[in-house]
């Protein structure tokens, strides 16, 4: 079995954008894709956190709607939870918080969105999901 693996760590509304293009691309091409959100992302895998989205720093100025707008008109969804959505229908993607990432940045089980596969250990991830993967991604 092929699989892809990748750590997102970045919650900001650009930068989350091209790890999940390729999410939904290894879809298409291996078995199995396994995404752990560390750092700030698994505010992502939150109710509160999803809806929360902001552009980088790097692009604080930019009015987070003419991005939406620009995702958009390219075909693709322009809320980060359709996109995860799209990506669980593929039955190939697993969405996971990094458990002490979920405790520093207060992300429950209780308040997780239904996309998400659970809060996990960094170590469990590593030796079980990127260490046998055909390739990883680090974003």
């Amino acid at each position: 079995m092929k699989t892809l693996a990748m750590v997102v760590r970045q919650d900001a509304y650009d930068l989350v954008l091209t790890p999940l293009a390729f999410a939904y691309l290894g879809a298409a091409t291996y078995d199995e894709v396994n995404i752990l959100f560390v750092n700030w992302a698994v505010r992502l895998l939150s109710k509160d956190g999803v809806q929360a989205l902001k552009p980088s720093a790097d692009h604080a100025g930019t009015p987070i709607e003419m991005i939406e707008e620009r995702v958009a008109s390219a075909g693709l969804p322009s809320d980060i939870h359709e996109i995860f959505k799209k990506l669980k229908e593929t039955g190939k993607v697993h969405l996971y918080g990094c458990s002490l990432a979920a405790q520093i940045f207060g992300v429950g089980e209780e308040n997780l969105i239904p996309e998400a596969d659970g809060i996990v250990g960094a170590t469990w991830f590593l030796t079980e999901k990127a260490e046998p993967a055909a390739v990883f991604m680090q974003y």
